[in-house]
């Protein structure tokens, strides 16, 4: 069966006011990953001065430091995103990877509260989609509040933590989405994201599962946020159902985490306020002429982005910084399948995220057993750079 295809046009791609952003694009090409930034119709190797995100992130401030950097044209930005398509590039030519490099990759849970009502589901229905829309309309009777206005570690969340308890009905999940501390774990390992046009792995197991579009914050050494970009938090919902204890399994598998396709650095023209403002847009097309077109708005989330920061370094430095996905408001229930079933995806759907100032992340959905493997490390990273007489 033919491809759905991925639009690899500029307009369709980048942020809507790229001629006023300041990005940061990871291309790979046959000698390796180059750190990039975006100038108008040309992307600029700025490698030399910045061999990785990392050293970048170390910056007092990265937007003026990577404008200033000085660079060489490495390719015209169009050449660059019509051979980002995984199912036509080649691998030698510039293509856009995942536009972080050394950072941890942590991600957020159960910080909106629509999908604090889907993980409660998971785990009451067992993994098992089949139950789970009597499972949703029972908890919402039961629970008889409206959950977004409840403010987390608030009097009126631990009030609710006590009545819930008292029915029998707590749960891990509600632990966090009202609690006092945020639900933070570890979502890939550094260099194991892929870009926009790559493929996006599930376990062969998984009977259910969906993308988690996300705002991901870059946050440098020390948990200041200095950037965004785009997150696809892959999720297999039946795993993660079973048992709390397998969310290891459901969110850290092969091309499992997508970032992009740009990072978008903070500066006078896009700061914390315009972010904490995002929409953010999923559409997700099958090759069965199945379709799902949702968004999920950033204010609505139950944690400030801030909030979230400094949660991450209480007790981390994170000396190359991190990327945190933020959590998502998108929990499908569409039936795509037998009635009472909801949403999960089927191998070739094609999903794309997008924000109008952080840009389009596309890819198409694969097994993660059959995805070309990880195998490009952070010893791999070094040999490349000394390879290209890069010091660092």
């Amino acid at each position: 069966m033919a491809r759905l295809p991925l639009s690899t046009d500029a307009a369709a791609v980048l942020p809507e006011d790229r001629g006023a952003g300041c990005f940061v694009l990871r291309v790979g090409t046959e000698a390796g990953p180059h750190v990039c930034r975006l100038d108008g119709e040309s992307v600029v190797d700025v490698t030399p001065r910045f061999p990785t995100v990392a050293h970048l992130l170390r910056e007092a401030e990265p937007a003026a430091a990577l404008r200033a950097a000085p660079g060489e044209t490495l390719c015209p930005l169009d050449a660059l995103l019509a051979n980002s398509d995984a199912e036509a590039r080649d691998p030698g030519r510039p293509h856009l990877l995942a536009p972080v490099d050394l950072q941890a990759v942590k991600a957020a849970g159960v910080t909106f509260a629509a999908s604090l009502i889907e993980r409660v589901v998971e785990e009451a229905a067992g993994g098992d989609p089949a139950k789970a829309g009597e499972t949703r309309a029972r908890l919402a009777e039961t629970l008889g509040v409206d959950l977004a206005s409840i403010v987390p570690a608030s009097p009126e969340a631990f009030e609710l933590k006590r009545l819930l308890s008292e029915r029998g009905l707590w749960s891990p999940y509600l632990e966090v989405g009202l609690g006092e501390d945020a639900e933070i774990f570890t979502k890939a390992q550094p260099l194991a994201s892929v870009g926009f046009g790559a493929w996006v792995g599930l376990h062969p197991r998984s009977s259910w599962s969906n993308p988690e579009p996300e705002v991901v914050l870059v946050v440098a050494p020390g948990g200041r946020i200095v950037g965004a970009t785009l997150g696809n938090d892959v999720n297999l919902r039946d795993f993660e159902g079973r048992s709390a204890l397998l969310l290891g399994k459901a969110k850290d598998n092969n091309a499992s985490s997508a970032l992009g396709p740009v990072i978008r650095l903070l500066d006078e023209g896009f700061g914390l306020d315009a972010l904490r403002e995002a929409e953010v847009r999923v559409e997700v097309d099958g090759e069965d002429g199945f379709r799902l077109d949702a968004k999920s708005d950033l204010k609505k989330i139950s944690r400030d982005l801030t909030e979230l920061a400094r949660q991450l370094v209480e007790t981390h430095h994170y000396p190359d910084g991190a990327v945190l996905y933020t959590g998502t408001l998108f929990a499908p229930t569409q039936d795509r399948g037998a009635p009472g079933q909801g949403f999960t995806h089927k191998v070739g759907d094609r999903v794309a995220i997008t924000s109008r100032r952080l840009g389009a992340l596309v890819n198409r959905v694969g097994l993660s057993t059959e995805l070309p493997a990880w195998e490009f490390g952070a010893v791999d990273l070094m040999r490349s750079l000394a390879a290209r007489g890069i010091a660092l």
